[in-house]
């Protein structure tokens, strides 16, 4: 019987095998899907299918440069324990360089690359039937710098928090990996209040606005006086989300735009991962023990 490719995508949905394991047992079994799982049970690769349906919100951020080229990538385990095991931390570097060397688009693109011979997929699923947990790449960013162009790194020690800037001009190291450390610490969601979209803006002011007609405190003031109250409250928040509003943590006399002034560059883009943000029920706050380190 001849395999073919909605076969091996009903086995892989089945299973959660990698297409080229799923491809493999079909041959073996002569197109039989029945068959297939058997052998693929057999073999241990359906270890991983039965961690498919768990949350992987734990795990690690990596961050690889090579010449002008940088990733910085996050992926998932679902304990700790298991993201900081010797095979774990095996499958970061194959999944950095293997980033890095091929420049893939998207998610699913990388995981089709081929590592000696494999996709990356299955090189992920073998290691899911090894490690005992389900593990995925969650999302990453390729940087290409131009010639004008300098970057800012921070990894934190624990691998769950890092950031990348790029810089237009010439900025000292220093400067560069501070400032990507209190993007860490700090979490600036813009760069600039430039960059805040008039709806983002709507919104805010909206939420705020109701927050303050429903405060009993505020009853009996009239509109232009609620107006002003918000407008204060919404420059408040903006600048506590606007990285060069923000109080520089190393120096809490200056301000980032300040820094940046100084040092005549500008911050043309700003990546920060945390593992799980957005996917954990509970996320952990590493703000305090970034500080910490900054301060030391």
């Amino acid at each position: 019987m001849t395999v073919t490719a909605q076969l091996v995508k009903e086995l892989r949905e089945r299973t959660g095998a990698g297409m080229l394991d799923c491809k493999k047992a079909l041959e073996a079994t002569a197109g039989n899907v029945e068959e297939a799982i058997t052998w693929l049970r057999e073999k241990g690769i359906t270890k991983a299918a039965k961690k498919s349906d768990r949350v992987a919100a734990e795990g690690l951020v990596g961050l690889v440069t090579k010449g002008d080229k940088t990733v910085i990538f996050e992926v998932n385990s679902e304990t700790d324990f298991v993201a900081h095991n010797k095979q774990f931390l095996s499958l970061m570097t194959t999944i950095g360089e293997t980033l890095l060397k091929n420049d893939p688009k998207t998610v699913e693109e990388a995981l089709q690359l081929s590592i000696n011979g494999e996709s990356l997929d299955n090189v992920i699923v073998h290691a899911i039937a090894t490690i005992g947990e389900k593990i995925s790449l969650r999302r990453f960013r390729i940087l290409s710098l131009a010639s004008n162009q300098l970057l800012g790194v921070y990894l934190h020690s624990n691998q769950r928090i890092a950031t990348v800037l790029v810089f237009a001009g010439s900025v000292d190291a220093t400067i560069g990996k501070q400032l990507a450390m209190h993007v860490s610490a700090m979490r600036p969601q813009f760069i600039s209040r430039n960059d805040i979209s008039a709806d983002f803006l709507a919104s805010e002011k909206a939420i705020l606005t109701a927050e303050a007609k429903n405060d009993p405190k505020n009853a009996g003031k009239p509109d232009n006086i609620l107006e002003k109250m918000v407008d204060g409250r919404l420059n408040k928040q903006l600048a506590e989300i606007s990285l060069l509003d923000q109080t520089f943590v190393v120096n809490p006399d200056q301000k980032v735009a300040d820094v940046i002034k100084a040092h005549n560059v500008s911050v043309t883009e700003m990546i920060r991962y945390e593992v799980g943000e957005g996917i954990a029920k509970e996320e952990v706050d590493f703000a305090t023990e970034v500080m910490a380190q900054i301060r030391k």
